[in-house]
């Protein structure tokens, strides 16, 4: 796999491609995940949604931010603001109160 640390040129990208074996690393990823040496990252923005049981676009409409933001957040992309923080701690340690706020059940 090419360095991080700088784009790859054209030329540079295109030799790269060409060595590659795609098909080999699918099956190798197949092979990582069946024996257990792949795990699923969850996020605490994640968490917090996943406890109270809303869809990214109602969470995201009970935090006052776009669906898109959401997802950053959940992908770790982007960072919530202070407030959106503490809103998301509230709701990974009591969701019903913020459910209760948001005028859901």
């Amino acid at each position: 796999m090419p360095s991080k640390s700088k784009p790859l040129s054209a030329k540079e990208l295109a030799a790269y491609e060409a060595k590659r074996d795609l098909a080999a690393e699918l099956l190798q990823s197949v092979r990582e995940m069946k024996a257990g040496q792949v795990s699923v990252v969850s996020s605490p923005v994640t968490e917090a949604r996943k406890k109270t049981g809303l869809s990214q676009s109602q969470f995201a409409a009970l935090m006052g931010v776009s669906v898109r933001t959401l997802q950053g957040w959940e992908q770790g992309r982007k960072q919530p603001s202070g407030a959106a923080r503490t809103l998301l701690a509230i709701a990974s340690t009591n969701p019903k109160a913020v459910l209760a706020v948001a005028g859901h059940k």
